[in-house]
């Protein structure tokens, strides 16, 4: 055994005692969350009245190495209390555990999910607790599967991608703990939005959860990322993000996000309300598929007269979770209350910007100007600004202070955050753009106006 000793902080001390059916642990590097984890788990496994449990990772090598053999792993912690059948035993083919517990010795499968063929002899019944380390990486049919014949789940994964299922149908249907919400970042609160199950945690590690860090390798490991990376995000900030690197990696709330009062107070309130800004624009960008994440999105902005532009409200759709999906038809109407609504609350934004591509709507729209009149009018969007372009200036403008968004936005502020390039290309991704299509159709007529003094 080595002369460490897992050493409990808070939070650690609270997470240890909670009784819950499913947990997820999610956070920063070195937050010490597989540790304490691991911990909790052989333990939930000694109190389980069951005999069979599973611990689960890429393959067996990666959970000998990260859980089972490392410092202040498994046998590391438990010493003779727990035994390691790496070549399995008589009994057991396959690596396994014996937990010796006061009431009967327990058994503990590992189980490697990369490959089906094994995992799948490896799921025959029913079983006490189940440990999955990294899900983010899991096959999601062994996901699904073992969760479903277990008693008890823990998973323990690092920041990824936020369109992988494992966070729809899983991670983001845990809850924190009450007392432990505000130690949770605002960004992975405003995910953990699918319906809530009850009893399944979430629980949020950082470094400063970890007492077992020392401050030295702290700022060593701090230090070692450069700051605004997407890596600077996952691995420091704990943040969810694809690993190819943010588009908007200077995107920050504490500077582009803003509350309705303080701009106001910035603008020297509601009476000059309408002085302050020179232009009211509207984008919209339409997918009308139920089969897919894709969703209309509709922003109103505002281009003040010192040059920002302020994303003021915005209106997002999503016909996958609607009962009664939208058609062009219905997306005009809305198209229309929603510049309504924010006309008596901004002003008038005359032109209202659609993708060129969507014939459909464009169509709908002359209908219904024809029927009705209409004091807007819906124009394709400009598109021969490239997309590079268009990021190029808007990383610019978010630069200097002069890209800013209502708080209450929060599609668009999910998107800044985790727009990212494709692998080994330059040019974003083709998803989690949206509200940026939308945010770029609306000022791109009007790109000059942006920037320090509106120049």
């Amino acid at each position: 055994m080595s002369d460490l000793r897992l050493i409990l902080s808070p939070k650690f001390k609270a997470f240890l005692k909670y009784d819950a059916e499913l947990e997820a642990l999610e956070g920063s590097t070195a937050a010490g969350k597989t540790t304490v984890g691991v911990y909790k788990f052989i333990l939930k496994v000694w109190q389980s009245p069951k005999k069979l449990h599973i611990i689960a990772g890429d393959d067996t090598g990666t959970v000998e190495k990260n859980l089972i053999n490392k410092d202040l792993g498994i046998l590391d912690n438990f010493g003779d209390l727990v035994e390691y059948k790496g070549n399995g035993s008589k009994e057991y083919k396959m690596p396994h555990l014996i937990v010796h517990a006061t009431a009967g010795d327990k058994i503990v499968f590992i189980v490697g999910y990369s490959t089906k063929e094994k995992w799948k002899d490896a799921l025959g019944g029913q079983y006490g607790c189940l440990l999955i380390d990294e899900v983010n990486t899991a096959n999601m049919e062994f996901v699904r599967e073992s969760i479903m014949r277990a008693d008890y789940t823990m998973m323990t994964l690092n920041p990824d991608d936020p369109s992988l299922p494992v966070y729809k149908e899983y991670i983001n249907r845990c809850r924190p703990i009450r007392k432990w919400t505000k130690e949770t970042p605002q960004e992975i609160l405003n995910d953990l939005n699918e319906p809530e199950h009850p009893n399944w945690i979430h629980w949020f590690f950082n470094f400063d959860d970890n007492y077992g860090l020392s401050a030295e390798k702290k700022k060593q490991i701090i230090e070692s990322v450069p700051v605004g990376t997407k890596l600077w995000k996952n691995k420091i900030k704990g943040l969810r993000g694809r690993a190819t690197g943010l588009v908007f990696s200077n995107f920050e709330r504490k500077t582009n996000v803003i509350t309705y009062e303080r701009l106001i107070a910035q603008i020297g309130g509601k009476d000059k309300l309408r002085k302050a800004f020179k232009v009211f624009t509207v984008g919209i960008d339409t997918a009308y598929s139920q089969k897919s994440p894709d969703t209309i999105a509709m922003l109103f902005q505002g281009i003040t007269v010192d040059g920002k532009l302020v994303t003021l409200d915005e209106e997002v759709y999503n016909n996958a979770d609607l009962q009664i999906p939208i058609a062009p038809s219905d997306t005009v109407q809305r198209l229309v209350d929603f510049a309504d609504r924010n006309r008596e609350k901004w002003g008038y934004a005359k032109y209202m910007f659609l993708d060129s591509a969507d014939q459909a709507t464009i169509t709908e729209w002359q209908k219904y100007k024809r029927l009705n009149g209409s004091i807007y009018e819906v124009i394709p969007a400009y598109k021969k600004t490239k997309i590079i372009d268009r990021i190029n200036l808007q990383l610019g403008w978010i630069a200097k202070g002069d890209y800013l968004v209502l708080d209450h936005c929060k599609n668009h502020i999910h998107e800044m955050e985790v727009y990212s390039w494709k692998e080994n290309k330059y040019e974003p991704e083709d998803g989690n753009d949206h509200t940026i299509n939308a945010n770029q159709y609306a000022w791109l007529p009007f790109k000059r106006e942006i920037g320090i003094g509106g120049k």
